[in-house]
Protein backbone atom coordinates (compact mmCIF):
# COMPACT_ATOMS: atom_id res chain seq x y z
CA UNK A 1 0.00 0.00 0.00
CA UNK A 2 1.26 3.66 -0.81
CA UNK A 3 2.68 5.81 1.88
CA UNK A 4 -0.45 8.19 0.46
CA UNK A 5 -2.43 5.55 1.48
CA UNK A 6 -1.28 4.63 4.67
CA UNK A 7 -0.98 8.67 5.61
CA UNK A 8 3.19 9.11 6.12
CA UNK A 9 3.76 11.26 3.18
CA UNK A 10 2.13 14.88 3.41
CA UNK A 11 -1.56 14.85 3.16
CA UNK A 12 -2.76 15.58 -0.74
CA UNK A 13 -5.72 18.25 -1.02
CA UNK A 14 -8.88 17.54 -3.22
CA UNK A 15 -11.24 19.08 -4.83
CA UNK A 16 -15.20 17.93 -5.85
CA UNK A 17 -16.78 19.87 -7.85
CA UNK A 18 -20.05 18.77 -9.06
CA UNK A 19 -23.08 19.05 -11.85
CA UNK A 20 -26.62 17.19 -11.71
CA UNK A 21 -28.72 16.58 -9.59
CA UNK A 22 -29.64 15.91 -5.93
CA UNK A 23 -28.24 11.93 -6.47
CA UNK A 24 -24.44 13.62 -7.80
CA UNK A 25 -24.40 15.98 -4.51
CA UNK A 26 -24.71 12.87 -2.21
CA UNK A 27 -22.40 11.04 -4.48
CA UNK A 28 -20.18 13.49 -4.64
CA UNK A 29 -19.94 13.66 -0.40
CA UNK A 30 -19.14 10.29 -0.42
CA UNK A 31 -16.51 10.58 -2.86
CA UNK A 32 -15.28 13.13 -0.23
CA UNK A 33 -15.06 10.37 2.08
CA UNK A 34 -13.93 8.20 0.90
CA UNK A 35 -10.86 10.73 -0.18
CA UNK A 36 -10.39 11.75 3.40
CA UNK A 37 -10.15 8.16 4.42
CA UNK A 38 -7.39 7.65 2.13
CA UNK A 39 -5.57 10.41 3.68
CA UNK A 40 -6.67 13.33 1.44
CA UNK A 41 -7.51 16.84 3.02
CA UNK A 42 -10.25 19.18 1.98
CA UNK A 43 -8.74 22.22 -0.84
CA UNK A 44 -8.39 25.50 1.05
CA UNK A 45 -6.66 28.43 -0.37
CA UNK A 46 -6.61 30.56 -4.27
CA UNK A 47 -4.47 27.11 -5.84
CA UNK A 48 -5.50 24.45 -7.38
CA UNK A 49 -6.14 21.20 -4.96
CA UNK A 50 -3.90 18.18 -5.95
CA UNK A 51 -6.68 16.29 -7.12
CA UNK A 52 -9.77 17.89 -8.54
CA UNK A 53 -12.73 15.37 -9.29
CA UNK A 54 -15.32 16.21 -11.47
CA UNK A 55 -18.39 14.39 -10.72
CA UNK A 56 -20.06 15.09 -14.27
CA UNK A 57 -24.52 14.97 -15.24
CA UNK A 58 -25.04 13.19 -18.77
CA UNK A 59 -28.65 14.64 -18.31
CA UNK A 60 -28.39 18.68 -18.39
CA UNK A 61 -27.68 20.36 -21.80
CA UNK A 62 -24.68 20.90 -23.13
CA UNK A 63 -22.92 18.68 -20.05
CA UNK A 64 -20.30 17.44 -22.40
CA UNK A 65 -19.53 20.85 -23.54
CA UNK A 66 -19.56 21.95 -19.98
CA UNK A 67 -16.99 19.35 -19.00
CA UNK A 68 -14.17 19.59 -22.07
CA UNK A 69 -14.56 23.05 -21.16
CA UNK A 70 -13.45 22.40 -17.89
CA UNK A 71 -10.99 19.60 -18.57
CA UNK A 72 -9.10 22.14 -21.43
CA UNK A 73 -9.28 24.84 -18.68
CA UNK A 74 -7.71 22.79 -15.86
CA UNK A 75 -5.18 21.31 -18.47
CA UNK A 76 -2.94 23.92 -18.46
CA UNK A 77 -3.39 24.31 -14.28
CA UNK A 78 -1.77 20.55 -14.14
CA UNK A 79 0.80 21.30 -16.72
CA UNK A 80 2.61 23.70 -13.95
CA UNK A 81 1.41 21.25 -11.13
CA UNK A 82 3.46 18.19 -10.79
CA UNK A 83 2.02 15.21 -9.56
CA UNK A 84 -1.70 16.61 -9.77
CA UNK A 85 -4.23 14.24 -10.57
CA UNK A 86 -8.17 14.80 -12.45
CA UNK A 87 -10.49 12.24 -11.98
CA UNK A 88 -14.03 12.15 -13.58
CA UNK A 89 -16.92 10.01 -12.98
CA UNK A 90 -20.42 10.10 -12.45
CA UNK A 91 -23.56 9.85 -15.27
CA UNK A 92 -21.30 11.31 -18.25
CA UNK A 93 -18.01 9.36 -17.35
CA UNK A 94 -20.64 5.91 -17.58
CA UNK A 95 -21.96 7.69 -20.75
CA UNK A 96 -18.76 8.19 -22.66
CA UNK A 97 -16.33 5.32 -21.14
CA UNK A 98 -13.13 5.66 -23.14
CA UNK A 99 -14.06 8.87 -25.25
CA UNK A 100 -12.94 11.19 -21.92
CA UNK A 101 -9.37 9.94 -22.33
CA UNK A 102 -9.36 10.13 -25.97
CA UNK A 103 -10.63 13.77 -25.60
CA UNK A 104 -8.58 14.52 -22.93
CA UNK A 105 -5.45 12.22 -21.68
CA UNK A 106 -4.27 14.27 -19.68
CA UNK A 107 -7.40 12.80 -17.28
CA UNK A 108 -6.01 10.38 -14.97
CA UNK A 109 -8.69 8.52 -13.83
CA UNK A 110 -12.24 7.69 -14.89
CA UNK A 111 -15.05 6.05 -12.91
CA UNK A 112 -18.33 5.08 -13.30
CA UNK A 113 -22.07 5.53 -11.19
CA UNK A 114 -21.65 2.01 -9.92
CA UNK A 115 -18.03 1.99 -8.22
CA UNK A 116 -17.07 4.86 -6.50
CA UNK A 117 -15.86 3.06 -4.24
CA UNK A 118 -12.69 2.50 -6.46
CA UNK A 119 -11.33 6.09 -6.48
CA UNK A 120 -8.91 5.88 -4.17
CA UNK A 121 -7.46 2.27 -5.83
CA UNK A 122 -7.45 4.12 -9.13
CA UNK A 123 -5.66 7.23 -8.27
CA UNK A 124 -2.88 5.12 -6.55
CA UNK A 125 -2.82 2.95 -9.43
CA UNK A 126 -2.43 6.28 -12.25
CA UNK A 127 -0.12 7.28 -10.09
CA UNK A 128 2.00 4.33 -9.62
CA UNK A 129 1.59 2.82 -13.89
CA UNK A 130 2.08 6.97 -15.10
CA UNK A 131 -0.89 5.82 -17.49
CA UNK A 132 -4.70 6.83 -17.35
CA UNK A 133 -7.03 4.58 -15.41
CA UNK A 134 -10.35 3.82 -16.99
CA UNK A 135 -12.76 1.34 -14.93
CA UNK A 136 -16.59 1.56 -15.45
CA UNK A 137 -18.60 -1.20 -14.14
CA UNK A 138 -22.52 -2.45 -15.51
CA UNK A 139 -23.96 -3.08 -12.14
CA UNK A 140 -23.81 -1.23 -8.69
CA UNK A 141 -21.11 -2.69 -6.50
CA UNK A 142 -21.93 -1.28 -2.84
CA UNK A 143 -24.45 1.00 -1.90
CA UNK A 144 -23.50 4.23 -1.91
CA UNK A 145 -24.80 4.42 1.71
CA UNK A 146 -21.90 1.88 2.95
CA UNK A 147 -18.93 3.94 1.74
CA UNK A 148 -17.48 6.96 3.77
CA UNK A 149 -19.04 10.25 3.38
CA UNK A 150 -17.98 13.77 4.04
CA UNK A 151 -21.45 15.75 4.39
CA UNK A 152 -22.06 19.42 3.55
CA UNK A 153 -24.28 20.10 5.84
CA UNK A 154 -23.92 19.57 10.03
CA UNK A 155 -27.47 19.67 10.49
CA UNK A 156 -29.16 18.50 7.47
CA UNK A 157 -28.49 14.83 5.28
CA UNK A 158 -29.23 13.12 1.96
CA UNK A 159 -30.51 9.42 2.66
CA UNK A 160 -30.74 6.66 -0.40
CA UNK A 161 -33.08 4.51 -0.35
CA UNK A 162 -32.81 3.34 -3.72
CA UNK A 163 -30.56 3.50 -7.00
CA UNK A 164 -31.37 3.54 -10.21
CA UNK A 165 -34.82 3.67 -12.37
CA UNK A 166 -37.15 0.93 -14.30
CA UNK A 167 -38.75 3.78 -16.08
CA UNK A 168 -38.18 3.80 -19.78
CA UNK A 169 -39.03 7.54 -20.32
CA UNK A 170 -38.06 8.81 -23.86
CA UNK A 171 -35.93 11.74 -22.98
CA UNK A 172 -34.32 10.33 -19.72
CA UNK A 173 -30.84 8.49 -20.13
CA UNK A 174 -30.29 7.69 -16.17
CA UNK A 175 -31.91 4.12 -16.24
CA UNK A 176 -29.03 3.41 -18.70
CA UNK A 177 -26.61 4.86 -16.30
CA UNK A 178 -27.43 4.46 -13.25
CA UNK A 179 -29.40 0.64 -13.64
CA UNK A 180 -32.52 -0.72 -13.08
CA UNK A 181 -33.91 0.38 -9.28
CA UNK A 182 -32.31 -1.17 -6.43
CA UNK A 183 -33.65 -0.97 -3.04
CA UNK A 184 -32.08 -1.01 0.46
CA UNK A 185 -33.82 -2.40 3.34
CA UNK A 186 -35.98 -0.28 6.23
CA UNK A 187 -34.07 -1.24 9.16
CA UNK A 188 -30.78 -0.34 7.17
CA UNK A 189 -32.21 3.01 6.09
CA UNK A 190 -33.46 3.52 9.32
CA UNK A 191 -30.15 2.44 10.94
CA UNK A 192 -28.32 5.20 9.21
CA UNK A 193 -31.27 8.24 9.95
CA UNK A 194 -30.53 7.47 13.84
CA UNK A 195 -26.76 7.48 13.84
CA UNK A 196 -27.10 10.89 11.59
CA UNK A 197 -29.33 11.95 14.24
CA UNK A 198 -27.12 11.18 16.82
CA UNK A 199 -24.91 13.26 15.03
CA UNK A 200 -26.70 16.32 15.31
CA UNK A 201 -28.38 16.08 11.72
CA UNK A 202 -32.53 17.21 12.15
CA UNK A 203 -33.49 17.35 8.46
CA UNK A 204 -33.29 14.34 6.40
CA UNK A 205 -34.02 14.20 2.87
CA UNK A 206 -34.75 10.15 1.29
CA UNK A 207 -33.58 10.34 -2.27
CA UNK A 208 -34.41 7.57 -4.91
CA UNK A 209 -35.13 7.84 -8.84
CA UNK A 210 -38.57 7.50 -8.38
CA UNK A 211 -39.25 7.17 -4.60
CA UNK A 212 -42.99 6.05 -4.55
CA UNK A 213 -41.53 2.61 -6.20
CA UNK A 214 -39.37 1.61 -3.20
CA UNK A 215 -40.11 -1.58 -2.11
CA UNK A 216 -41.53 -3.57 -4.88
CA UNK A 217 -38.04 -4.71 -5.33
CA UNK A 218 -38.77 -7.18 -2.53
CA UNK A 219 -42.50 -7.16 -2.50
CA UNK A 220 -43.65 -4.25 -0.71
CA UNK A 221 -45.81 -1.85 -2.37
CA UNK A 222 -46.32 0.03 0.88
CA UNK A 223 -42.94 0.27 1.73
CA UNK A 224 -42.38 3.95 1.19
CA UNK A 225 -45.62 5.53 3.48
CA UNK A 226 -44.32 2.54 6.17
CA UNK A 227 -40.82 4.59 5.98
CA UNK A 228 -42.60 8.06 5.96
CA UNK A 229 -44.10 6.74 9.37
CA UNK A 230 -41.20 4.80 10.96
CA UNK A 231 -39.15 8.22 10.26
CA UNK A 232 -41.97 9.75 12.91
CA UNK A 233 -40.54 7.70 15.39
CA UNK A 234 -37.37 8.89 15.54
CA UNK A 235 -36.33 11.21 18.52
CA UNK A 236 -34.82 14.14 17.55
CA UNK A 237 -35.78 14.07 13.57
CA UNK A 238 -37.28 17.66 12.94
CA UNK A 239 -37.97 17.74 8.94
CA UNK A 240 -38.55 14.43 6.36
CA UNK A 241 -38.24 15.57 2.77
CA UNK A 242 -38.25 12.72 -0.21
CA UNK A 243 -37.37 13.58 -3.98
CA UNK A 244 -39.00 12.42 -6.44
CA UNK A 245 -41.80 10.58 -6.78
CA UNK A 246 -43.46 9.44 -10.23
CA UNK A 247 -47.19 10.15 -10.86
CA UNK A 248 -48.03 6.77 -12.27
CA UNK A 249 -47.13 5.13 -8.92
CA UNK A 250 -47.95 7.62 -6.72
CA UNK A 251 -50.82 6.27 -4.02
CA UNK A 252 -52.76 7.35 -1.22
CA UNK A 253 -51.25 5.47 1.58
CA UNK A 254 -48.35 7.84 0.83
CA UNK A 255 -50.45 11.22 1.13
CA UNK A 256 -52.54 9.31 4.34
CA UNK A 257 -48.41 8.98 5.51
CA UNK A 258 -47.78 12.44 5.36
CA UNK A 259 -50.37 13.96 6.30
CA UNK A 260 -50.26 12.10 9.49
CA UNK A 261 -46.58 11.81 10.23
CA UNK A 262 -45.72 15.39 12.23
CA UNK A 263 -41.80 15.19 10.91
CA UNK A 264 -43.00 14.88 7.24
CA UNK A 265 -42.81 18.02 5.58
CA UNK A 266 -45.67 19.33 3.89
CA UNK A 267 -43.69 19.74 0.56
CA UNK A 268 -44.15 17.43 -2.36
CA UNK A 269 -41.99 17.93 -5.69
CA UNK A 270 -44.29 16.16 -8.28
CA UNK A 271 -42.74 15.72 -12.09
CA UNK A 272 -45.15 17.19 -14.54
CA UNK A 273 -43.08 17.01 -17.39
CA UNK A 274 -46.25 17.74 -20.40
CA UNK A 275 -49.39 19.01 -19.48
CA UNK A 276 -50.29 17.60 -23.10
CA UNK A 277 -52.11 13.53 -23.04
CA UNK A 278 -50.26 13.50 -26.28
CA UNK A 279 -46.81 14.50 -25.81
CA UNK A 280 -46.66 12.19 -21.93
CA UNK A 281 -47.55 9.16 -23.98
CA UNK A 282 -44.29 9.85 -26.72
CA UNK A 283 -42.85 10.19 -23.61
CA UNK A 284 -43.65 6.97 -22.01
CA UNK A 285 -44.82 8.85 -18.94
CA UNK A 286 -47.66 6.22 -17.97
CA UNK A 287 -50.15 9.12 -16.76
CA UNK A 288 -51.84 11.85 -18.08
CA UNK A 289 -52.79 15.24 -17.02
CA UNK A 290 -56.29 14.47 -15.40
CA UNK A 291 -54.58 11.44 -12.89
CA UNK A 292 -51.81 14.62 -12.43
CA UNK A 293 -54.02 17.05 -10.84
CA UNK A 294 -55.93 14.37 -8.55
CA UNK A 295 -52.97 13.38 -7.09
CA UNK A 296 -52.91 17.21 -6.84
CA UNK A 297 -56.14 17.28 -5.69
CA UNK A 298 -55.54 14.92 -3.02
CA UNK A 299 -52.56 16.35 -1.74
CA UNK A 300 -54.37 19.62 -1.16
CA UNK A 301 -57.12 18.09 0.41
CA UNK A 302 -55.21 16.16 3.17
CA UNK A 303 -52.24 18.57 3.61
CA UNK A 304 -54.06 22.08 2.77
CA UNK A 305 -50.70 24.26 3.00
CA UNK A 306 -48.69 21.69 0.77
CA UNK A 307 -46.03 23.76 -1.63
CA UNK A 308 -46.26 21.79 -4.51
CA UNK A 309 -42.93 21.77 -7.27
CA UNK A 310 -42.33 20.23 -10.39
CA UNK A 311 -40.44 19.79 -13.07
CA UNK A 312 -41.56 20.66 -17.10
CA UNK A 313 -39.97 20.34 -20.49
CA UNK A 314 -41.14 22.36 -23.31
CA UNK A 315 -40.49 21.43 -26.73
CA UNK A 316 -40.49 17.69 -26.65
CA UNK A 317 -40.21 16.72 -30.23
CA UNK A 318 -43.92 16.32 -31.80
CA UNK A 319 -45.34 19.18 -29.70
CA UNK A 320 -47.33 21.33 -31.34
CA UNK A 321 -48.83 25.03 -29.85
CA UNK A 322 -52.04 23.04 -29.00
CA UNK A 323 -49.59 20.70 -27.01
CA UNK A 324 -47.93 23.95 -25.40
CA UNK A 325 -51.21 25.09 -24.48
CA UNK A 326 -52.50 22.40 -22.63
CA UNK A 327 -49.42 22.79 -20.30
CA UNK A 328 -49.82 26.05 -19.47
CA UNK A 329 -53.91 25.18 -18.70
CA UNK A 330 -52.71 22.36 -16.37
CA UNK A 331 -49.62 24.51 -15.05
CA UNK A 332 -52.46 27.40 -14.02
CA UNK A 333 -54.75 24.41 -12.73
CA UNK A 334 -51.97 23.03 -10.68
CA UNK A 335 -50.51 26.10 -8.95
CA UNK A 336 -47.26 25.60 -8.42
CA UNK A 337 -44.76 26.76 -5.57
CA UNK A 338 -42.09 26.81 -8.16
CA UNK A 339 -40.79 24.80 -11.14
CA UNK A 340 -37.57 23.55 -13.11
CA UNK A 341 -38.72 24.40 -16.20
CA UNK A 342 -36.62 22.94 -19.07
CA UNK A 343 -35.91 23.50 -23.05
CA UNK A 344 -35.95 19.78 -24.55
CA UNK A 345 -32.48 19.20 -25.88
CA UNK A 346 -31.05 15.96 -27.47
CA UNK A 347 -29.89 13.14 -25.54
CA UNK A 348 -28.04 10.45 -27.34
CA UNK A 349 -28.80 7.08 -26.70
CA UNK A 350 -32.53 8.09 -25.84
CA UNK A 351 -35.79 6.86 -28.47
CA UNK A 352 -36.66 10.57 -28.58
CA UNK A 353 -33.27 11.83 -29.60
CA UNK A 354 -33.95 10.20 -33.04
CA UNK A 355 -37.80 11.23 -33.23
CA UNK A 356 -39.02 13.18 -36.06
CA UNK A 357 -40.19 16.54 -35.72
CA UNK A 358 -37.93 18.05 -33.71
CA UNK A 359 -39.24 21.25 -32.58
CA UNK A 360 -37.33 24.44 -34.09
CA UNK A 361 -34.93 26.00 -31.38
CA UNK A 362 -36.45 29.28 -31.96
CA UNK A 363 -39.95 28.50 -31.06
CA UNK A 364 -38.89 26.35 -27.83
CA UNK A 365 -36.97 29.27 -26.80
CA UNK A 366 -40.20 31.25 -27.16
CA UNK A 367 -42.38 28.67 -25.48
CA UNK A 368 -40.01 28.34 -22.89
CA UNK A 369 -40.03 31.95 -22.09
CA UNK A 370 -44.16 32.36 -21.94
CA UNK A 371 -43.97 29.46 -19.40
CA UNK A 372 -41.36 30.93 -17.18
CA UNK A 373 -43.68 33.98 -17.18
CA UNK A 374 -46.31 32.19 -16.13
CA UNK A 375 -44.91 30.26 -13.49
CA UNK A 376 -43.38 33.65 -12.03
CA UNK A 377 -46.56 34.83 -12.00
CA UNK A 378 -48.51 32.09 -10.35
CA UNK A 379 -45.53 32.06 -7.65
CA UNK A 380 -45.55 34.76 -6.66
CA UNK A 381 -49.48 35.19 -6.09
CA UNK A 382 -49.17 32.00 -4.13
CA UNK A 383 -46.07 33.56 -1.58
CA UNK A 384 -48.59 36.91 -1.57
CA UNK A 385 -50.93 34.31 0.37
CA UNK A 386 -48.48 33.60 2.70
CA UNK A 387 -48.12 37.66 3.83
CA UNK A 388 -49.24 38.46 7.60
CA UNK A 389 -48.78 34.83 8.53
CA UNK A 390 -45.91 32.65 10.93
CA UNK A 391 -43.69 30.16 9.51
CA UNK A 392 -41.15 27.96 11.25
CA UNK A 393 -37.59 29.05 9.77
CA UNK A 394 -34.69 26.27 9.90
CA UNK A 395 -31.76 28.59 9.21
CA UNK A 396 -29.28 27.75 6.00
CA UNK A 397 -25.97 27.86 5.91
CA UNK A 398 -24.73 29.66 2.93
CA UNK A 399 -28.48 29.86 1.46
CA UNK A 400 -29.87 32.85 0.00
CA UNK A 401 -28.31 36.24 1.54
CA UNK A 402 -25.30 37.19 3.34
CA UNK A 403 -26.22 38.98 6.79
CA UNK A 404 -22.75 41.11 6.64
CA UNK A 405 -24.51 42.75 3.25
CA UNK A 406 -28.13 42.90 4.22
CA UNK A 407 -28.85 42.38 7.88
CA UNK A 408 -30.86 39.19 6.64
CA UNK A 409 -30.21 35.83 7.51
CA UNK A 410 -32.23 32.81 5.48
CA UNK A 411 -33.43 29.59 5.92
CA UNK A 412 -36.18 27.12 4.79
CA UNK A 413 -39.52 27.00 5.82
CA UNK A 414 -41.71 24.02 6.32
CA UNK A 415 -42.72 24.05 3.15
CA UNK A 416 -39.70 24.43 1.56
CA UNK A 417 -39.68 28.06 0.66
CA UNK A 418 -36.59 30.26 1.01
CA UNK A 419 -36.80 32.73 3.47
CA UNK A 420 -34.83 36.18 4.01
CA UNK A 421 -35.16 37.00 7.77
CA UNK A 422 -33.94 40.01 8.98
CA UNK A 423 -31.61 39.80 12.14
CA UNK A 424 -31.09 43.81 12.02
CA UNK A 425 -30.20 44.88 15.71
CA UNK A 426 -29.46 41.54 17.65
CA UNK A 427 -26.26 41.07 18.97
CA UNK A 428 -23.51 38.19 17.34
CA UNK A 429 -24.30 35.65 20.11
CA UNK A 430 -28.49 36.87 19.57
CA UNK A 431 -28.39 35.68 15.80
CA UNK A 432 -29.83 32.12 14.56
CA UNK A 433 -26.88 29.71 13.48
CA UNK A 434 -27.41 27.27 10.72
CA UNK A 435 -29.90 24.66 11.98
CA UNK A 436 -31.55 27.05 14.30
CA UNK A 437 -35.19 27.25 14.34
CA UNK A 438 -37.54 30.32 14.90
CA UNK A 439 -40.90 31.64 14.60
CA UNK A 440 -41.08 34.42 11.60
CA UNK A 441 -43.60 36.69 10.20
CA UNK A 442 -43.88 37.08 6.41
CA UNK A 443 -43.61 40.54 5.40
CA UNK A 444 -42.74 40.46 1.94
CA UNK A 445 -43.29 38.02 -1.01
CA UNK A 446 -41.32 37.40 -4.48
CA UNK A 447 -41.80 35.27 -6.77
CA UNK A 448 -39.01 32.88 -5.78
CA UNK A 449 -38.96 33.85 -1.77
CA UNK A 450 -40.06 35.64 1.36
CA UNK A 451 -38.89 38.11 3.26
CA UNK A 452 -39.53 38.13 7.13
CA UNK A 453 -38.26 41.96 8.15
CA UNK A 454 -40.22 41.94 11.36
CA UNK A 455 -37.76 39.71 13.06
CA UNK A 456 -37.30 36.21 15.01
CA UNK A 457 -39.76 35.07 17.97
CA UNK A 458 -39.42 31.77 19.81
CA UNK A 459 -35.58 31.21 18.68
CA UNK A 460 -35.07 27.62 19.83
CA UNK A 461 -31.26 26.89 19.82
CA UNK A 462 -30.77 22.99 18.58
CA UNK A 463 -28.61 20.16 18.56
CA UNK A 464 -28.07 20.82 14.39
CA UNK A 465 -27.24 24.25 15.39
CA UNK A 466 -24.94 22.93 17.97
CA UNK A 467 -23.53 20.54 15.40
CA UNK A 468 -22.79 23.50 12.83
CA UNK A 469 -21.04 25.65 15.98
CA UNK A 470 -18.56 22.55 16.83
CA UNK A 471 -17.91 21.98 12.59
CA UNK A 472 -17.17 25.96 12.65
CA UNK A 473 -14.47 25.43 15.64
CA UNK A 474 -12.67 22.82 15.06
CA UNK A 475 -9.61 23.08 13.30
CA UNK A 476 -8.45 22.69 9.84
CA UNK A 477 -6.18 19.84 10.87
CA UNK A 478 -9.00 17.35 11.36
CA UNK A 479 -10.35 17.78 7.61
CA UNK A 480 -12.85 20.00 8.37
CA UNK A 481 -13.24 23.49 5.82
CA UNK A 482 -14.27 27.08 7.80
CA UNK A 483 -15.11 28.36 4.92
CA UNK A 484 -17.99 27.64 2.25
CA UNK A 485 -17.95 24.12 0.69
CA UNK A 486 -16.26 23.91 -2.70
CA UNK A 487 -18.65 21.70 -4.01
CA UNK A 488 -20.99 23.52 -6.63
CA UNK A 489 -23.79 22.37 -8.52
CA UNK A 490 -23.83 22.42 -12.33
Amino acid sequence: MSDLLTGTNPARSYQVITYGCQMNVHDSERISGLLEEAGYVRHEGEESADLVVFNTCAVRENADNRLYGNLGHIASVKATRPGMQIAVGGCMAQKDRDVITKKAPWVDVVFGTHNVGSLPVLLERARIAEESQVEIVEALQTFPSNLPTRRESAYAAWVSISVGCNNTCTFCIVPALRGKETDRRPGDILREIEALVAEGVQEITLLGQNVNSYGVEFGDRGAFAKLLRACGDIDGLERVRFTSPHPAAFTDDVIAAMAETPNVMPQLHMPLQSGSDKVLRAMRRSYRSEKFLGILDRVRAAIPDAAITTDIIVGFPGETEQDFQDTLRVVEQSRFASAFTFQYSIRPGTPAATMPDQVPKHIVQHRYERLVDLVNDITWRENQQLVGRDVEVMFADGEGRKDDETHRMSGRARDNRLVHVSVEGLAEQDRPRPGDIATVEVTHAAPHHLNGDAGIRDLRRTRGGDAWQARREAPVAKGVSLGMPSLRRG
